[in-house]
Parts: C-alpha cells; sequence; structure tokens
C-alpha cells in the first residue's frame, strides 16, 4: 500500500507539472522565459509528492534533549500519537549497558523498567509507524541527577524487618536539608494500629518519626518516601521514589535496676524472667532512661580507647576482642551484652563496668543456657530495655534510637510542620 500511495502521488506531479507547461505556451512565452508562477506551482507538486510518504505518527519524548538533572525514577518516558511505537533502545554509553523497558499494550507509550542510575548520560532512540507503515523517528540524550546535587535519606528499620515496639522510623540524610517542612511532608507513615504519627528533627540531617507511645504489639507499619524531584536545599534535589514496611512483634520491655542488680523481661504484659545484673561501676554509671536496641551482634570487639576509656599511654583500659551476645543501646557505645571474664559471684551483686550492663555468658558465645545467650536470643531490634536507679543522667534522645526519653509535646515541637 505505501509502494502504491507514492505512485498516486508522483501521477497527481505529473498532470499538475503537464498543466503548467501548457499554460506558459498559449501565454506566448519563449522556451527560456517560464511564467512568473511556474516555479511556484513546482514547488508545491514537490511538497505533495514529499508530504505523501511522510509519517503522520508524532513522537514525544520525555525529558528535553540535552536536559541535566533529570530524576531517576518517572521523568523518563515516550508517547506517540496518529501511530504506534515500534521500537524504544535506551543505553547508557559511560556504563556500556542497555535500558531493559516496556512499550504498553497498546504500543502507545514507553517507560524503563526500573530506577536509573544517578549522574550517567543515557542516549534515547525511538521508531514509529502510523497506519500506513510509515516510520518516524525521534533520539534524544541527557544527564540524570548528579550525587552531587542530590541527597539519599537512610532508613531504619529495613524492609520486611520484624521489630519491637520501641523501633522508630530514622531517617539518615547524606547532605543538610533546609526545607524540613517539604522533605518531612514527603514522609507517610501509616499503621493498621491506627497511632497517629510525628516526625522530630533532631539535626538538619535526621529525621525520626514515632507514635505518641510505643508501637501496639502486631501492628504493621507501611512507610511512603516521595523525595524524587524534591529540593531539599538550594540545588540540591531528591531521588529517592520508593516505598517499604515493617512489622512490629510482640511487645517486650526489660527494666534494669542498677541499685537492686537485676533486670526484669516484661512481653505481653507478663514477666517472661528475672536476670541477674551488672551495670556500670559508680565511677562510670550506666545512663538512665528507655533504650532502643538498634544493633545486635553474636560476637564482637569491645576496646575502651574508642570510647573514651585510656590510660596514661593512651592505651584503653580494655580490649576485648570477643564479647559475646551483644546488643547496642547507644550510638556513643552503650551495650547490654554478655560477660565471661567477671566472676559468677558478680552478677546480682555488683556495677563493675563502664556503663554497659553485662550478663553472665562463656567465652565462645556457644552456651545457650547462659543468661547473655537466652535474652540475645529472646530480644528483637527494637525492644526497650529501661535502665533505672543509676547515679548517672538520663541517656539524651538521639543518642541512638531514644527519642522515647522526650515528651510528646517536645517531640511534636520538633515537627516542620
Amino acid at each position: 500500500m505505501r509502494d502504491g500511495m507514492r505512485r498516486k502521488g508522483l501521477m497527481a506531479a505529473a498532470a499538475l507539472l503537464s498543466g503548467v507547461l501548457t499554460l506558459t505556451a498559449c501565454s506566448g512565452g519563449g522556451d527560456d522565459e517560464p511564467s512568473e508562477g511556474s516555479g511556484s506551482e513546482q514547488s508545491e507538486a514537490d511538497r505533495a509528492a514529499e508530504d505523501a510518504d511522510t509519517s503522520t505518527a508524532v513522537i514525544s519524548i520525555t525529558p528535553d534533549d540535552a536536559a541535566e538533572g533529570v530524576g531517576i525514577n518517572d521523568d523518563v518516558a515516550v508517547a506517540v500519537e496518529d501511530g504506534v511505537l515500534d521500537e524504544v533502545v535506551m543505553t547508557a554509553p559511560e556504563l556500556g549497558t542497555d535500558v531493559a523497558g516496556t512499550i504498553s499494550d497498546d504500543q502507545l507509550t514507553w517507560q524503563p523498567d526500573a530506577q536509573l542510575e544517578r549522574g550517567t548520560r543515557y542516549q534515547l532512540t525511538v521508531q514509529a509507524s502510523d497506519s500506513e507503515g510509515r516510520e518516524a523517528h525521534e533520539s534524544r540524550a541527557f544527564t540524570t541527577v548528579s550525587p552531587d546535587n542530590s541527597f539519599t535519606g537512610y532508613f531504619t528499620p529495613e524492609d520486611g524487618a520484624t521489630v519491637g515496639v520501641g523501633m522508630p522510623v530514622s531517617l539518615n540524610f547524606d547532605k543538610p536539608i533546609t526545607d524540613r517542612a517539604a522533605i518531612e511532608a514527603a514522609v507517610e507513615v501509616n499503621a493498621s494500629s491506627g497511632q497517629e504519627v510525628v516526625g522530630h528533627w533532631f539535626s538538619d540531617t535526621r529525621l525520626d518519626l514515632r507514635p505518641q507511645d510505643y508501637w501496639q504489639a502486631n501492628t504493621e507499619v507501611s512507610v511512603s518516601l516521595g523525595f524524587d524531584g524534591l529540593e531539599g536545599s538550594d540545588g540540591v534535589v531528591g531521588w529517592q521514589d520508593r516505598a517499604f514496611s515493617f512489622t512490629v512483634g510482640r511487645s517486650q520491655i526489660s527494666t534494669v535496676d542498677a541499685e537492686s542488680y537485676q533486670m526484669e523481661v516484661v512481653r505481653d504484659g507478663e514477666t517472661l524472667r528475672t536476670i541477674p545484673i551488672s551495670a556500670g561501676s559508680e565511677e562510670n554509671p550506666t545512663y538512665n532512661g528507655a533504650m532502643v536496641i538498634s544493633e545486635k551482634l553474636v560476637e564482637t570487639r569491645m576496646n575502651g580507647a574508642t570510647v573514651g576509656f585510656t590510660d596514661d599511654d593512651g592505651e584503653g583500659e580494655y580490649d576485648i576482642p570477643d564479647v559475646p551476645h551483644a546488643m547496642r543501646l547507644s550510638t556513643s557505645g552503650t551495650f547490654i551484652h554478655g560477660n565471661y571474664w567477671a566472676a559468677d559471684s558478680v552478677f546480682g551483686s555488683t556495677n563493675t563496668s563502664h556503663g554497659c550492663v553485662g550478663l553472665n555468658d562463656t567465652q565462645g558465645a556457644d552456651d545457650p543456657d547462659t543468661d547473655g545467650a537466652w535474652f540475645f536470643e529472646e530480644s528483637l531490634l527494637g525492644d526497650v530495655v529501661t535502665v533505672i536507679n543509676s547515679p548517672d543522667r538520663e541517656i539524651q534522645p538521639d543518642n541512638g534510637l531514644n527519642g522515647w526519653n522526650m515528651s510528646w509535646t517536645d517531640w511534636q515541637a520538633g515537627s516542620a510542620l
């Protein structure tokens, strides 16, 4: 059909040109003196022939050619009018890779299948055709937003995690945020318990979100981050457009009484076990307050020099390479952990540590019958360990995931919304 259309167009052009020559002869002009209008008539005939072979398909591509700072989620798209998409090829020449994408079932649109890379130049070529099979072509080259001009929000907890009732949603940004209201508004947290969730900015790089009281047990929490294209600060935009979720498990809150040297482990309102402990000594007492387990390590090295406990030679006052069943309670180095180097008689009778809470354990972390091993196995990230009756001050709310040590009024006051 395409060749037939072209022949018809050429025949029409030939007939038109024949008429032009006849009119010229009748006017009495010579062979080398064509009439004034003959050139115009010939140009229109040429255009008629060309139009007969031009596709009516109109391709549109987002973004514009040579665009910079393009978002990496939904900023790239192809569409066609008066035709269908035949082929879309997107490449990242610097990476030497092709980008997978999908043409819609009706062949009218195309989008990449996955998130693009930041700071990368992409090339896009498109072929479409109209109902007569005539082809149309378009191309673009553009560069995505660079790491220097974009921010990332790293989140806790992990997607799909099951956590304790004290786990907040904590976002740490790799660049300072000045438009806090816009960024906080782009974070949506929904809880199956119906609890209201409010954000609190601890700094221009940290936003935590939590309900007024601990999460209700067995709550499903979903979080969406709509940062893509939002300007967090002057010239620095977000690129994340994603969602994650987590489950709040059973409620477990353990109370360490530094005065009685005991820890009561309460699960869903019932006492599960009371464990003898050894907290911080009088010289190095343990912080008071509610502390959330943020890390679990079967074994870890603890060196006093890393947290400021050094001797006259600048060496750590202690350096234990294999501390068993350690769980972090603060950023500054407070742990609740197993202790195999102290005498059994210490636990339940005296406080001897440099600020951590110690439980009786064995070297090698291989005895499941010790208190240290039992508590480690029974604990989740997000469980709460509350210390009372210690001679030290209350832990600061931003030292770890410990925003519970702040009144609800003060917490709300830290929101930008």
